[in-house]
């Protein structure tokens, strides 16, 4: 099967990530955690009113990610210096206040206040909240003033994650069969409930 490797292309001025999008199956596969004021005390999903922030995985260096187009199969990834590299764009283009819900709909309300890479896994901040995420990962802490799209995150459930969205070139690369097999079940399954969400979803709840 065939593995694309994303790539920002410095030469193409719209190259990168346009905005973080609130989703209920990411891509990434990474859930995103409810900061309260006590973060130590208040891990995965816990929920403050007052703060309304979401913290979790943006982008995640190497991991496979099931796409399918058509009869098509394939799968995308990120090196970490790519993860890097379109953190930082995303920043220094101005876009943290871009948000869509489900890659359908653009939302105001949802602003990016806090982002960084995890260096190491131990000494991280996301492991205050037991993410385990690998080094390379692009984390962000997301505020959502939006009352529908909180409630939904905090009630509902129905948003779980985040997922990003932009424009990148492609580069094919050769991997080994197991590597590509070793996580093939998850990756399929993540992608076909991706293929399910249509705009009726949009339609039906904000």
């Amino acid at each position: 099967m065939k593995i694309i490797e994303l790539i920002i292309d410095e030469n193409d001025e719209y190259s990168g990530i346009d905005a973080i999008s609130l989703v209920e199956y990411p891509a990434i596969e990474e859930n995103w955690v409810a900061l309260k004021e006590n973060k130590r005390e208040y891990k995965f999903k816990a929920v403050d009113d007052d703060k309304r922030i979401l913290m979790g995985a943006l982008l995640v260096p190497n991991k496979m990610i099931y796409r399918k187009d058509g009869d098509e199969e394939y799968y995308i990834h990120f090196t970490k210096e790519t993860v890097k590299k379109a953190s930082e764009l995303y920043l220094m283009n101005g876009n943290a206040n871009n948000a869509t819900y489900e890659h359908i709909k653009e939302v105001e309300g949802v602003s990016l206040v806090e982002s960084w890479i995890v260096e190491d896994k131990e000494k991280d901040k996301s492991a205050l909240y037991d993410l385990n995420l690998p080094v390379g990962t692009w984390v962000g802490a997301v505020k959502v003033n939006n009352e529908k799209l909180w409630e939904m995150a905090k009630v509902e459930g129905s948003i779980r994650g985040f997922s990003i969205e932009g424009y990148f070139a492609e580069r094919a690369i050769d991997r080994p069969k197991e590597q590509i097999e070793e996580n093939l079940s998850a990756e399929i399954e993540a992608g076909l409930k991706l293929l399910e969400i249509k705009q009726s979803i949009v339609k039906s709840q904000l």
